[in-house]
């Protein structure tokens, strides 16, 4: 075969080697083609469009938390971000002048935000709904909404609301209701350019979100501010550590007003979370026992031992000299050795279980996180002193909430309620319901709560608690002072000083428990606490919207005043003289003298509140229709009787 052939040869097969490539390529560029468009062609449309395209959670908005009558005490508020791509705005001039306006930007920002050099810029702060109506739209503008929980009063309540970081409730109602609060997050579309930026204006909702629900509280606004402020200015003037205070209706267990304090800061919650030694103030509860399991009666004698009982190697003083007096009359003026001694024929078992009946050791079933049930040991782990020390308040800790439900079942005719926070819920888009009441159990019978909440009336009257008197209604009360125990024992100098009042003590209303944290000279609950729960109770009184029930109040007070034939009023099984209230010297009323004319005293500039408390601390009554105060009618200096109406003048623009 000639070269020339074999070169033909050659040149045939290389073309069909390529031929056949070419085919192989060819089908398998059909095949993959073919599998393109017809098997995975819906998969790369919508990997195209992903492209082209972003998906976002629509935060939902969380639900309110309410006071009892719907004022907002936690919302969440709507805000908008802002931000321009200044490649796709059309005119910079109108633009420039357009956030001046509407977001009051400085010109050095709307400078910027045009600015063509910059690819995308984020405006400073965050907008209210109305820059979304202004700016929706606007070519090169993008919005982007947030939401921020609000607190609208501030400090007060923190401790009960809690917070919200990261969308979740921390602490408080926030937290403990974080289920019905929290809504449905939506999701939503928006397009995007091929640097991967939003395109202004084409947001589509692909599910939209869905609120949370609302928490209605039992507290009172006006009583938790009222609260609040008697906190403060006691822990002002006393030099506390800081303190609790607490307000509650004894005939449903709602709290009213709960206020805790610790170095300044009001986001603790001392009053369900940290326990102490009640001293005194858990007295009449001893003799609550002793009656309910028929070991005494309020008139049985006691002998006081001058001051000084040794029993058990231990030393019992009291602050007075007292021999024999009666088992009432030893609560009246707080003997450690009178009560001590009537407690004696109680078996160690009626002892533990009275104390745990009136809720101490356990706790209170309070809705919200972090409560603790303080300390109630077992009988079997008593020592010998152990029954005197319960009996007058140590070897136990307590929370003021346990203290003030407990009194409250005094105040109630013996049962012990349920502290109840939550009022009423309204779960996303459905209708609120209410929560009701619950009785845990009766603790004592209504004689016996009454025989105690005479001698407690007497207590304000001319026993330890006089500087928690109100000028026109009976209070119940009893004051404690206990030392402070810690770590290594009863710190040196440290007290708590308490005080624990219902009024008005014929048909109570409402429970004031007050605790303070001292290391002062003057740490007496009587001295200290006493006047903060009158101050509490004054406000309470002079406030314009209150839970309070006014008629009932007067009839109250009118019952109070009626004296049978011997000249005494009687409460319970015990009698007290209708004295006239003993006056304070440590708080002088100008213009009264006993009881004749008053003078009519000047309170024109003072905020309205503090005018009616005034007014009310002379016996006054008060009618005020809003406004700042310019005068008073009758003028201040006018000689009334007590029992008159004064009329606030409100200033000429507010009347």
């Amino acid at each position: 075969m000639s070269r020339f052939d074999r070169n033909c040869r050659r040149l045939r097969l290389r073309r069909r080697v390529l031929l056949g490539v070419w085919l192989i390529a060819g089908s398998a560029i059909l095949v993959r083609a073919g599998k393109l468009q017809l098997l995975e062609a819906a998969s790369w449309r919508e990997m195209a469009a992903e492209q082209h395209r972003m998906s976002a959670t629509v935060p939902a908005t969380r639900g309110s938390i309410l006071d009892r009558d719907g004022t907002p005490l936690a919302v969440s508020r709507e805000t908008w971000m802002v931000s321009v791509d200044p490649q796709h705005v059309h005119d910079p001039d109108q633009l420039r002048r357009l956030l001046r306006e509407e977001l009051q930007l400085s010109s050095e920002w709307a400078r910027k935000a045009v600015d063509p050099s910059r690819e995308w810029v984020q405006l400073p702060g965050r907008y209210e709904p109305s820059a979304r109506e202004s700016l929706q739209g606007v070519p090169g503008i993008y919005l982007k909404r947030l939401l921020r929980r609000d607190y609208p009063h501030g400090e007060l309540a923190r401790g009960i609301l809690g917070l919200v970081q990261e969308g979740a409730g921390r602490g408080g109602i926030e937290q403990a209701f974080d289920s019905i609060l929290t809504g449905t997050p939506g999701r939503q579309v928006m397009a995007r350019d091929a640097s991967g930026n939003p395109i202004p204006g084409q947001v589509y909702e692909v599910a939209p979100p869905h609120p949370g629900g609302d928490v209605r509280l039992t507290l009172d606004l006006d009583l938790q501010e009222i609260a609040h402020q008697a906190l403060s200015e006691a822990v002002e003037e006393t030099g506390a550590r800081g303190g609790d205070l607490i307000v509650t209706d004894p005939k449903t267990g709602e709290i009213l007003a709960l206020v805790s304090m610790t170095d300044g800061r009001y986001d603790a919650l001392s009053a369900i979370n940290t326990p102490y030694e009640p001293g005194s103030t858990l007295k009449p509860f001893t003799v609550a026992g002793v009656l309910k399991y028929g070991k005494g009666s309020l008139d049985d004698t006691v002998d006081a031992e001058g001051g000084s009982w040794r029993i058990n190697q231990r030393t019992l003083t009291d602050t007075h000299e007292e021999e024999l007096i009666t088992l009432g009359d030893a609560l009246r003026v707080s003997s450690n050795i009178g009560v001590a001694k009537a407690a004696l024929p109680l078996t160690r078992r009626e002892q533990y279980e009275n104390l745990r009946d009136f809720g101490f050791g356990v706790p209170t079933g309070l809705p919200i996180p972090g409560e603790v049930g303080g300390l109630l040991r077992r009988p079997d782990r008593w020592s010998a002193l152990s029954p005197q020390s319960l009996a007058i308040g140590y070897e136990v800790s307590v929370t003021p909430l346990q203290m003030a439900m407990a009194y409250g079942a005094l105040a109630n005719g013996g049962f012990l309620m349920e502290p109840r926070i939550l009022r009423a819920v309204r779960a996303s888009e459905e209708p609120e319901v209410d929560v009701s009441s619950r009785v845990i159990r009766q603790v004592v019978d209504a004689g016996i709560a009454q025989e105690i909440g005479g001698v407690l009336v007497s207590v304000v009257d001319d026993g330890t608690g006089t500087r928690a008197q109100l000028e026109t209604f009976q209070v119940a009360g009893k004051s404690g002072t206990a030392r402070a125990y810690g770590a290594d024992g009863y710190e040196r100098g440290r007290y708590f000083a308490s005080f624990a009042g219902y009024f008005p003590a014929e048909d109570p209303q409402l429970v004031v428990f007050v605790k303070l944290d001292l290391d002062s000279n003057v740490y007496y609950g009587g001295a200290t606490a006493a006047p903060v729960t009158r101050a509490t109770m004054e406000a309470a009184l002079a406030a314009r919207q209150s839970p309070l029930d006014r008629r009932a109040l007067v009839r109250s007070q009118l019952a109070s005043r009626i004296p049978d034939a011997t000249g005494t009023v009687r409460r319970g099984n015990a009698r007290f003289a209708t004295l006239p209230m003993p006056v304070d010297p440590g708080r002088p009323s100008p213009g009264r003298s006993g009881d004749g004319p008053i003078l009519v005293p000047d309170v024109t500039g003072l905020p309205v509140r503090a005018a009616v408390r005034r007014l009310h601390e002379h016996g006054l009554r008060v009618r005020w229709d809003g406004g700042p105060i310019e005068g008073l009618l009758p003028e201040p200096g006018t000689p009334v009787a007590r029992g008159d109406t004064i009329r606030l003048v409100p200033a000429r623009g507010d009347r």
